[in-house]
């Protein structure tokens, strides 16, 4: 098991918005394989402590979670932090270069769409949210959104720069 870049306490903030609207995080590469191998569509977000790409990558898909379509899962794996289910998400993103942040759309494991780093960084956060809106009214069929509307206007998303989150162990 490889042990955590950064200090999962301090990347707590980047996670807890993305649970905000119902996105499952998946801590081991067993949970990815039990996630991706099964029937229906799942975004998969790589969640980073990248200021600039991730700051607008994690709205962007909240946003994009109250559509009035969306995948029947949303989960998450945290580069830095849960490295071997990093590793195994991946994995399963074949002909794309490891990035994060990053999101890939399955369809009963089968990746249709996806955003990369390289992409993320050229996007605001209405462009995230509309590259996947598209991507699910051509691939999902649940109805959304994932939250309410009043919880939805509630949430305000982590605001800070990556490089300052301090790594694992205390180290800067």
């Amino acid at each position: 098991m490889l042990p955590p870049i950064y200090d999962p306490e301090a990347v707590a903030p980047m996670w807890q918005e993305l649970a905000a609207v119902g996105v499952e995080p998946l801590k081991t590469p067993e949970e990815v394989d039990q996630t991706l191998r099964g029937t229906g569509t799942t975004l998969v977000i790589v969640n980073s402590v990248c200021g600039c790409a991730a700051g607008q990558a994690r709205p962007g898909a909240m946003l994009a979670l109250q559509h009035a379509t969306i995948p029947d899962r949303y989960v998450t794996v945290f580069a830095g932090v849960d490295r071997d289910a990093v590793e195994r998400a991946r994995g399963y993103m074949a002909g794309f270069p490891p990035s994060s942040p990053s999101m890939g759309l399955f369809k009963d494991g089968k990746l249709v769409f996806m955003l990369q780093r390289t992409d993320l960084q050229q996007m605001n956060e209405q462009q995230v949210s509309g590259a996947l809106r598209a991507a699910f009214d051509q691939h999902c069929s649940k109805p959304g959104p994932s939250v309410d509307a009043e919880t939805y206007k509630k949430i305000r998303p982590f605001q800070a720069c990556g490089s300052q989150i301090p790594l694992a162990g205390g180290r800067f």
